[in-house]
């Protein structure tokens, strides 16, 4: 018996193209299909093959600013995910960092959510956030606690909509694990190792490269390498934090801003070691070091824990502090005849696209498969994607 079956996509906003949306275009290329996102920046996706799809936007995107100030919209994003009819498809695939995941379906339609982060600001950052400009303060103070309770009940509650999980990392499907009390596949997200070539000739200088926010910590990166004035330090990214960082940075320490392809390549391979100070749930910027021979001084957490190799790939540190950063950068060099380029690029490949493509669509076949032939009366289904 052959059945055809129509997919979708959601996916939380498209307003630039990070570790995220790059999982989405592997998902796109495997599943063609329409896309529903809350708020699209055309300009941003330009050279991203996603911009070829069928791209549906909420009501948020008519608001003043929306792309530019879509935080301030944060509190219509679970009804906004709401509103997007979905009637039409059989299979939906939500790539989901905010509310992506609580779209709503029905008992004929199979909803799989590749989960990059549970709502992070409602949850593991939530004190941090508060701390930050005094956002906890005052009114601004108790509305901001409002609107976290809020978020914290509708993320529980939509966890119910989702028939499988997908977990970018082990770190993540704990947390699956903790806040839903689901179980979760972990896929790790792709990397394009091939445009990061192994260059085994480093030179003396770190490197660390981000977007500009506080929840990195390169305010920490920057405090560590003004106490010590004989290494060089790069940063490359832009974003908020930029004039806070440069007002505390010393002569050693230089701004490069946002690097296009080939330059952020060039600066990867020829730094000595990549310095990364975020506890993030995976982190693709690490595994891009790797893939150029790099190796990587990382904080000991999170994503971090399952893609560094201690003493192989990299050296960590356990406290997410300047002191243990300076504390790190003199172990590495006390022991850097440890690492072998070579070594550390092939570790890096086993996080390339072509890992991610084969394990997400096996597994997604596999519970489409599974799908519809339980709800065929256990027949024999063939089927056919249709976008």
């Amino acid at each position: 018996m052959e059945k055809e079956f129509k997919t979708a996509i959601v996916h939380d906003l498209l307003l630039t193209v990070g570790g995220a949306e790059k999982t989405l275009e592997c998902i796109y290329q495997l599943f063609p299909s329409p896309i529903y996102t809350l708020i699209l920046n055309r300009d941003a996706i330009k050279n991203s093959i996603i911009n070829k799809a069928d791209i549906t936007t909420s009501f948020i995107q008519k608001l003043p600013w929306s792309t530019k100030k879509h935080r301030h919209y944060l509190p219509f994003y679970p009804i906004a995910i709401e509103q997007f009819d979905l009637s039409n498809y059989n299979v939906i695939f939500s790539s989901s960092f905010v509310v992506a995941k609580g779209l709503l379906s029905n008992t004929e339609q199979l909803h799989i959510c590749y989960l990059h982060n549970p709502i992070r600001p409602a949850w593991e950052l939530y004190h941090q956030f508060l701390s930050q400009a005094k956002n906890g303060k005052g009114l601004k103070g108790l509305i901001t606690k409002i609107i976290f309770h809020y978020l914290r009940q509708w993320d529980l509650l939509s966890a119910n909509r989702v028939d499988h999980f997908i977990a970018n990392s082990q770190y993540t499907a704990k947390r699956i694990k903790k806040l839903y009390r689901r179980e979760s596949k972990v896929i790790y997200p792709p990397v394009n190792i091939d445009l990061f070539d192994l260059d085994e000739v480093k030179e003396n200088y770190y490197v660390t490269a981000s977007r500009l926010v506080y929840h990195k910590r390169i305010d920490l990166i920057v405090q560590a390498f003004a106490a010590m004035a004989d290494k060089k330090l790069y940063v490359l990214g832009d974003g908020p934090e930029l004039a806070k960082l440069k007002a505390t940075a010393t002569s050693n320490v230089e701004f490069l801003g946002y690097q296009p392809g080939n330059s952020l390549v060039h600066y990867l391979q020829k730094a000595k070691a990549f310095v990364f100070a975020a506890q993030e749930d995976f982190g693709i910027a690490p595994i891009e070091a790797m893939a150029c021979g790099t190796p990587v001084l990382a904080l000991g957490k999170g994503g971090a824990l399952e893609t560094i190799i201690q003493d192989k790939t990299g050296v960590f540190f356990y406290e997410q502090t300047a002191q243990s950063i300076c504390k790190c950068v003199k172990e590495f060099e006390s022991k850097s005849y440890l690492f072998d380029a070579l070594a550390i690029r092939r570790h890096a490949e086993k996080f390339s696209k072509q890992r991610f493509d084969k394990e997400f669509k096996e597994f997604a076949d596999q519970k489409i498969a599974n799908f519809y032939t339980t709800n065929t009366n256990n027949e024999k289904v063939e089927y056919i994607t249709v976008s």
